[in-house]
């Protein structure tokens, strides 16, 4: 049945602006977000599938629009409107009295939004103001289920454009591992080296699991 066939008061736009948002089930909100379905399949149909063929909302959520375009019924547009709720959402918990960065404990809790639900290996750059006040989380790079990259010079280049000061790193072992690899020690250190030489000082390199995290030495 088409979202226009239900009664109005069943209607999920309708019901949002007449009970709030916090009354909508998951799938009713993406429909919302959605816009539309597809021949044969409503708005609300289309989300329910969206979140199960992800794994979950919260694997969802952290998908970006090149993975979101390869999901069924989802195009650019959609992929694009998808990504920009979820991204809005992010921004607004991080900059809810401008949190501050200072310990590692800190940055694996701003990074986990971005990292946890992946099936896959992800980096992301938190920068700083000098006082520790969170401008920025960029989701850098992806890499596979077993490897990352995690190359330098981006990563200074993302915290110098909006202004950073301080920075730290993070990525995930979807493996469920904490250990660092050679690699993750090894491009440790070269980060550090590298922000010192551009000004900048690097605060942590942290990976983290669907329920820990860890810092890298």
């Amino acid at each position: 049945m088409k979202i226009l066939a239900l009664p109005e008061v069943d209607r999920p736009r309708e019901r949002l602006l007449s009970r709030g948002a916090a009354a909508l089930s998951d799938r009713e909100l993406l429909a919302i977000v959605l816009g539309s379905g597809l021949p044969g399949c409503d708005a609300i149909e289309l989300a329910a599938v969206l979140i199960g063929q992800s794994g979950g909302l919260a694997a969802l959520a952290t998908a970006d629009p090149y993975t979101l375009k390869r999901l069924p019924g989802v195009g650019a547009a959609k992929a694009a409107r998808v990504a920009a709720a979820f991204e809005l959402a992010r921004r607004a918990a991080l900059t809810e009295a401008r949190r501050r960065v200072v310990s590692s404990s800190d940055v694996a809790a701003v990074a986990a939004p971005y990292l946890r639900g992946l099936r896959h290996e992800r980096v992301v750059v938190v920068a700083c103001d000098t006082s520790g006040g969170l401008l920025r989380v960029t989701p850098l790079t992806d890499g596979s289920a077993d490897r990352s990259l995690i190359p330098v010079r981006e990563i200074l280049a993302a915290v110098l454009a909006v202004g950073g000061t301080t920075f730290a790193v993070a990525h995930n072992h979807p493996s469920g591992s904490l250990s660092p690899s050679p690699q993750d020690t090894k491009v440790t250190a070269r980060l550090r080296t590298a922000a010192a030489t551009v000004g900048v000082r690097f605060l942590d390199h942290v990976i983290l699991t669907e329920t820990a995290w860890a810092r890298v030495p």
